[in-house]
Formats: C-alpha cells, structure tokens, sequence
C-alpha cells in the first residue's frame, strides 16, 4: 500500500513540477517561424540557431528546434546570446499568451 501510495505522490508532484517553469524576465516577446537547419525567422528577420539551443514546449519539456515549424506566427519567448544567435526559446501556453503585455492601440483615447 504505501508502494502504491509514494507513486501516486510521485506522479502527482511530477506533474505539478511541470506546469511550475520560470521564464526569465529579460526573456523577449517575438513570433518565430523554423526555416530549415540551424535557421528560425524570428520577427520577420532571419537569424541563426546558438549551438546547444534549448527550445522548450507548453509542458516545459526539451523539443527539437524543428517543433517550431508547427508554432508559425505564435508568440513566443526568446533569449539571444553574444552574438544575436537564438539560445533559448519558450512556447507559449494559452494562460501565459494571456499574460503576455498588450501593444499599444493605434488609435489614442
């Protein structure tokens, strides 16, 4: 029974362990699309993938740069490094697109 018990526990934690992911603050806003290779678009403009570029899903879980290739013109966060390569980037879950500041109107109040 307490086998039975510390797994349930186990899963329970893991799965809350998940959703919890800290976001820098200095973490960009922008869209990304994949082009092909070490190659993403990001705000219309084309830039390189860093080597070891960490791209992370809405579940927090490491993904291949070319996961991107389904997420065009969806916000994401970024982080580019020394040299304006992209390092680090977070899909965004629906709470966290919420969250994401508004731009500003066009048209002045």
């Amino acid at each position: 029974m307490r086998i039975l018990f510390a797994t349930v526990l186990a899963v329970v934690c893991s799965a809350a362990a998940a959703q919890m992911r800290t976001i820098p603050q200095e973490a960009q806003v922008g869209t990304i699309r994949y082009l092909e290779g070490m190659q993403v678009e990001l705000d219309g403009e084309p830039r390189p993938l860093a080597p070891g570029v960490q791209v992370r899903d809405v579940d927090n879980r490491l993904v291949l740069p070319a996961s991107l290739l389904d997420r065009e013109r969806e916000p994401v966060r970024y982080l580019l490094d020394g040299v304006g390569s992209v390092y680090r980037v977070w899909m965004l879950s629906a709470p966290e697109k919420e969250a994401l500041p508004q731009p500003p109107s066009p048209f002045p109040r």
